[in-house]
């Protein structure tokens, strides 16, 4: 059975109410099927190249895996329908005029935001604005 988010693009925004996870995360890759034992990864994805692995840092470097961008995970409480349009547009855009960088992943009820580690506080402030304004 499955489970309608919202899709209402004004609704969602008033609504983002997002949470900063406590862990800095960073993105590594490896070979398909090669998760080493002791790593639990918070999100994969199978490309051509290899399986990318979101894993805590420090997870990473106690297993010895090479990784990319040192990241915040910001969570957006509400619960956007996959179908939803716009959501990721006004994040990305908001986002974008303050010069910083995101990588979102959208899970089954709520999309998750990966921001540069050193911006997690400013991209909070952001989000609030944003959700506040409740305009795309």
């Amino acid at each position: 059975m499955r489970v309608s988010g919202e899709r209402d693009l004004s609704i969602l925004l008033q609504n983002l109410a997002p949470v900063l996870h406590p862990d800095e995360f960073v993105f590594c890759t490896i070979d398909p099927g090669c998760i080493p034992a002791g790593v639990d990864p918070i999100a994969t994805m199978r490309e051509e190249e290899g399986l990318t692995l979101v894993v805590p840092r420090r997870i990473a470097e106690q297993m010895g895996l090479p990784y990319t961008f040192p990241c915040a995970r910001i969570t957006l409480s509400v619960n956007s329908d996959l179908d939803a349009v716009g959501l990721t547009a006004a994040i990305s855009n908001a986002l974008a005029s303050e010069h910083i960088p995101c990588n979102l992943i959208a899970g089954y009820y709520h999309d998750h935001l990966f921001v540069p580690y050193a911006e997690a506080d400013h991209v909070m402030k952001i989000l609030s604005s944003l959700s506040s304004s409740g305009t795309k």
